[in-house]
């Protein structure tokens, strides 16, 4: 039986909702002349490197529909890679190939397609079908993550990523979002992937939820989610305000992602992070954003921030 809860109670849960996110801290501390670094992944990878900030190795970028013919030859010595537009939003668009079966493409469900169907993916977007405002956009080509084989009974033909809101240089919260057949292999909670909050003291699961639901166990390997740690966690936490000082925004989401090689990686950074990571933390996000507004205030440096974002934010702790 669904509960009906009244505004007075989600304003006592510190709920944050969709207008007071775009208005109040969106709007407010995200310039917009800074979108574009967030919005175009290309920029953001470029920003990336130039601060020393690891992300996945591009292999090549599509411009123009003409150049949709050379997509053979880019991908003719790749047995694996990720093909995604430039200006994406809600993992739509994006084709991940896991390995080459003679002349197929094998996608990470074990679909077989061709390189036909590569190549009108590719025309579809720069056509616009996946990007923000259906603009016209650019194909992006890079290589396919090799994730840490400790997070494999999490996560179901794709890779897992990390998620942590960061305000005025703060980790707020955090959860880790988790592939499942239903959102294939994509970590998108809207497409079926299973988001599972994390304590900000030390990144041990909270809460695991599938499309508004809580869920005990991955559906899709078993694995229960209450045994789930991520580890170098303080790494983590500090990895993401690094991007935030990057980008010189003040509201936004940071998805890390964990190589088996290289290890932490920036996948992607969001100006505008959905609101489904408090229910997965099951807590609301605006009291930690107005103790976020002290600890800005109190600390001297990075360190200082996510050392009081922990200790504050811990499951222990929190208000």
């Amino acid at each position: 039986m669904i509960r009906l809860i009244s505004p007075r109670e989600l304003a006592r849960l510190g709920i944050l909702g969709m207008n007071q996110r775009n208005h109040g801290y969106i709007g407010r501390y995200n310039r917009r002349q800074n979108y574009q670094l967030v919005d175009n992944k290309l920029k953001t990878k470029a920003a990336a490197l130039a601060n020393h900030i690891p992300v996945p190795e591009l292999y090549g970028v599509i411009e123009h529909q003409f150049e949709v013919r050379r997509l053979d030859a880019l991908l003719a010595e790749r047995t694996s890679f990720v093909m995604k537009p430039v200006q994406g939003s809600g993992g739509k668009g994006i084709l991940v190939i896991a390995g080459r079966r003679g002349g197929a493409f094998i996608k990470t469900c074990g679909t077989a397609i061709g390189a036909s169907d590569l190549r009108r993916h590719a025309s579809n977007t720069l056509a616009g079908l996946y990007s923000l405002g259906g603009r016209t956009d650019h194909v992006m080509i890079e290589s396919l993550i090799e994730f840490d084989p400790q997070f494999a009974q999490y996560s179901y033909e794709g890779v897992p990523d990390v998620r942590v809101i960061i305000y005025k240089g703060v980790p707020v919260m955090a959860m880790i979002r988790c592939a499942t057949h239903r959102s294939g292999g994509k970590a998108n909670l809207h497409q079926g992937a299973v988001g599972v909050g994390l304590d900000m003291a030390t990144g041990r699961s909270i809460c695991a939820v599938q499309q508004g639901r809580i869920v005990d166990v991955h559906p899709d390997t078993g694995a229960r989610f209450d045994d789930l740690r991520i580890p170098h966690w303080e790494r983590i936490l500090d990895f993401a305000s690094r991007c935030a000082e990057m980008t010189g925004l003040g509201y936004l989401g940071a998805d890390i992602v964990f190589d088996y090689h290289k290890g932490p990686m920036l996948l992607e950074l969001n100006a505008r992070p959905g609101l489904a990571i408090q229910l997965a933390n099951q807590c609301g996000l605006r009291h930690r954003l107005r103790a976020a507004d002290r600890i800005a205030v109190e600390a001297t440096d990075r360190a200082e921030r996510v050392r009081l974002a922990q200790q504050r934010f811990g499951v222990a702790c929190d208000a």
